[in-house]
């Protein structure tokens, strides 16, 4: 079994193509590089060049490849349909230029659903109609990434928008061709959601692809959960804990992969508020060493 440990922009704080108060995708790769990551992903599409010849010798500079890159675009509105297609095309050319594999689609945060991030029996849910529409617009950027550009596609669950929960992810599993959409699996966001990865993993490892490694502070979930505490805010006061010190399981996941056979790339993402205590490289650091201390 062959398992490599990757990184991910957001790790950095990237969560958008580009802010005033972010490094440079320079720096972020240096850093990446330097904490001991063979891989990264491409973060939001327009942070790093989309010029194959500019990113490509900055990559192999640092002895690093893209790994793959994650479309995080508002699926459940349909008015924004031309935003999601120009996105995901944008990231498939930008993955197949690099040899990279994997094309995440996560349904971005919604007003309708961020105050019950965590609240699985309160969130609000879509009517039918919604819900086939919004379905339809994922399969749709699932196939085109499977057919067209040779992807291999996964959802991925993420806090406060409309593919949250765990029975949300396994509807859209049973209604969508597992040929062309998998899973991309979150320990942290299914732990924030107010389920057990372990469990979900054991279930469901037959069609999980990629995985993203990512831990929860119980107290701080508590408290976000309870406040109605919006992502980012949650992000700021510090949800999202180094690995190994919040409530993931991270031996009985290594566990679950070795049972499996699981083969690939997992990708380390702790979002952050770059204003916070410490630094970026210092928690990539702690959190190669923590994988590595045990057996990853």
């Amino acid at each position: 079994m062959t398992i490599k440990i990757g990184n991910a922009p957001c790790s950095w704080g990237i969560e958008f193509a580009s802010d005033p108060s972010y490094p440079t995708w320079q720096s972020v790769l240096d850093q990446c590089a330097g904490a001991g990551y063979k891989g990264i992903e491409l973060g939001p599409i327009g942070y790093m060049p989309e010029d194959p010849s500019v990113l490509a010798p900055a990559l192999a500079e640092r002895d690093l490849e893209i790994i793959g890159g994650v479309v995080f675009r508002a699926f459940h509105d349909a008015a924004m349909w031309d935003d999601v297609m120009d996105a995901s095309v944008r990231t498939c050319k930008a993955l197949v230029a690099h040899g990279a594999q994997h094309l995440v689609l996560i349904d971005s945060i919604s007003p309708r659903r961020a105050p019950t991030a965590g609240r699985a029996t309160e969130a609000e849910q879509m009517n039918k109609a919604e819900w086939t529409a919004y379905r339809d617009r994922i399969a749709t950027i699932a196939k085109m990434g499977a057919e067209e550009y040779g992807l291999t596609v996964g959802i991925h669950a993420h806090a406060a928008g409309f593919m949250d929960f765990e029975p949300e992810l396994e509807r859209l599993l049973n209604e969508v061709d597992e040929g062309i959409l998998k899973i991309c699996f979150d320990t942290g966001h299914h732990s924030y959601a107010g389920f057990d990865p372990v469990a979900f993993m054991k279930k469901h490892m037959n069609r999980v692809s990629y995985m993203h490694f990512k831990d929860i502070n119980p107290t701080v979930k508590a408290q976000v959960v309870a406040n109605r505490t919006d992502f980012y805010t949650a992000c700021g006061q510090g949800i999202f804990s180094n690995l190994g010190q919040g409530d993931v399981d991270f031996p009985a996941v290594r566990q679950v992969l070795l049972s499996h056979g699981f083969e690939g790339w997992c990708t380390v993402e702790q979002d952050c508020d770059p204003s916070m205590p410490g630094t970026p490289l210092e928690d990539a650091r702690a959190n190669r060493e923590y994988l590595q201390s045990i057996g990853f």
